[in-house]
C-alpha cells in the first residue's frame, strides 16, 4: 500500500489538476486496479470497463480526496463500487444490500477436514491445484469471495478491506473466515482424491 504521496507522483500536484501527474498515478496503481477487477468479474472486458471507470471517477473526485485512507486504499473502494454495479447490471437478481449488511455475520460449525500435510509442495503448487482453486473462489457469494481477494490475494489490510467495502472490522474478519472454511471444505475432496490416489 502507498502513502498519501506516493514517491512516483505528486498528490498534490494531482489534486490541483497536473494531468501529468495524474497520468503518473495511473501508472502506479492501474495494474493493481485492473487485477483485482478481472478477479471479481472473471471477465476481461468487464475488467476493463471497471478500470477506465475508475480512473474517471477518481479525476473527477480526487480533488475531495481528504487522505484519511491510502490512494490505492480509496481507489480499490471506486473500483470495487463499479465492480458490484457490473454484477448488478450482469445478475439482477443479485441484492447488492447484502456487501453492507452486517446482520447473520455467524460462522457455520466447521467440518472434519483432509489433512494436507502429506502432499508434496510441488503438487500443491501445481497449475491444476491453481485451477481447482480459482474455481473454488468463484463458487463462493460475491460478498465472501470479494473479502477474500481484497485481504488474502491482494494483501489489503483488515482495517482497509473494512473501509473499502463499508464494514466494521469483526464483519471482515467473520466473512474472511468464512470464505476460508468455505473454500477448505470445497477443496477437501480435490486433496482427498489426491492423497488416496497416492496411498493406492
Amino acid at each position: 500500500m502507498d502513502n498519501h504521496d506516493n514517491n512516483e507522483y505528486s498528490l498534490k500536484e494531482v489534486q490541483a489538476g497536473n494531468r501529468s501527474e495524474f497520468a503518473k498515478l495511473i501508472d502506479v496503481h492501474s495494474d493493481q486496479i485492473f487485477r483485482l477487477a478481472i478477479k471479481i468479474l472473471g471477465n476481461e472486458q468487464d475488467a476493463e470497463d471497471v478500470l477506465q471507470n475508475t480512473f474517471l471517477k477518481a479525476f473527477q473526485k480526487i480533488g475531495s480526496f481528504e487522505g484519511r485512507s491510502n490512494v490505492s486504499t480509496w481507489l480499490y473502494r471506486i473500483a470495487t463500487n463499479e465492480a458490484l454495479m457490473t454484477i448488478r447490471k450482469r445478475r439482477p437478481e443479485i441484492n447488492i444490500s447484502e456487501f453492507t449488511n452486517e446482520e447473520n455475520e455467524e460462522i457455520e460449525s466447521p467440518i472434519q477436514f483432509i489433512d494436507w500435510c502429506c502432499l508434496p509442495e510441488n503438487e500443491l503448487l501445481s497449475e491444476e491445484t491453481r485451477e481447482v482453486m480459482d474455481e473454488a473462489i468463484n463458487q463462493l457469494s460475491e460478498a465472501l469471495k470479494i473479502v477474500f481477494i481484497l485481504r488474502d490475494i491482494e494483501g489489503v489490510s483488515i482495517q482497509e478491506t473494512g473501509q473499502i467495502l463499508n464494514l466494521s472490522e469483526t464483519a471482515v474478519k467473520t466473512r474472511l473466515l468464512r470464505a476460508r472454511l468455505k473454500l477448505r471444505e470445497k477443496l477437501t475432496t480435490y486433496f482427498g482424491e489426491r492423497l488416496t490416489d497416492r496411498s493406492e
